[in-house]
């Protein structure tokens, strides 16, 4: 009577790709074509690869061709893919007297002992607390504080004013949007909405697609309600 056959497995080699017959119950073995040693466990049951590390992006704009691109979070600066130009992605902090443009999808903040003049400034967003002379973009928020002194052009893409802190423009203020939880007096043209906090107290006019007014809210004026600035019109707003 022949012996029992011995419990087999089919195994293969790691190095090479060939596949050869081994005992259930061994331990390690090696290929019969490249003759590599290696262990049955580590091909029966891999590692699993640790996960690849996933980098925070965001969403830019091209300044120059306006082209969508996702860079990492980390990143201080970086190039479009379409166009190639550079692409400034620092934060600027200010605290004492510049004259420098800055073109940025980075944050500029100035602090209220900061100062910048004849500056044309292209931002993602913005933090003004002391002196901006020029003319100032940004893509997304400015915030304005009371202890701010700005000269010239202005064009945010969502205007802030923070609880307990006011601001007056005297002429047109354009915005895509606008959240006002303190005290704001100015002529304001939005292209989307206007928030009213139960805090704010708007002294002017307002020109938006829509307007929420919480609460509480002080609203002296006129409003024009479902008018969108159109881009075309959209210009800087002077002073």
């Amino acid at each position: 009577m022949p012996p029992p056959k011995p419990d087999t497995i089919r195994v293969t080699c790691p190095r090479c790709g060939h596949a050869q017959l081994e005992p259930r119950a061994a331990y390690s073995t090696v290929c019969k074509k490249c003759h590599r040693h290696f262990r049955l466990e580590e091909v029966l049951h891999p590692a699993a690869e640790p996960p690849k590390p996933q980098f925070e992006q965001k969403q830019v704009r091209c300044f120059r061709c306006g082209t969508q691109l996702a860079v990492s979070v980390a990143a201080s600066s970086s190039m479009c893919k379409r166009c190639g130009s550079h692409l400034d992605l620092a934060d600027y902090r200010i605290t004492q007297t510049v004259s420098k443009n800055f073109t940025t999808h980075g944050r500029l903040v100035i602090e209220e002992k900061g100062y910048v003049l004849n500056s044309e400034a292209h931002v993602a967003d913005a933090v003004i607390k002391g002196r901006f002379i020029g003319k100032l973009i940004t893509e997304g928020t400015l915030e304005i504080h009371s202890s701010a002194n700005i000269k010239g052009n202005l064009s945010p893409g969502r205007l802030l004013i923070l609880a307990g802190h006011h601001f007056r423009w005297p002429e047109p203020l354009r915005v895509q949007a606008a959240e006002i939880a303190g005290e704001l007096v100015a002529s304001l043209q939005a292209g989307g909405t206007v928030l009213l906090r139960r805090t704010a107290r708007f002294f002017g006019t307002v020109q938006a697609r829509n307007l929420v007014v919480e609460s509480g809210a002080v609203f002296v004026g006129s409003a024009r309600i479902g008018e969108q600035v159109s881009q075309e019109a959209k210009g800087a707003s002077q002073l």
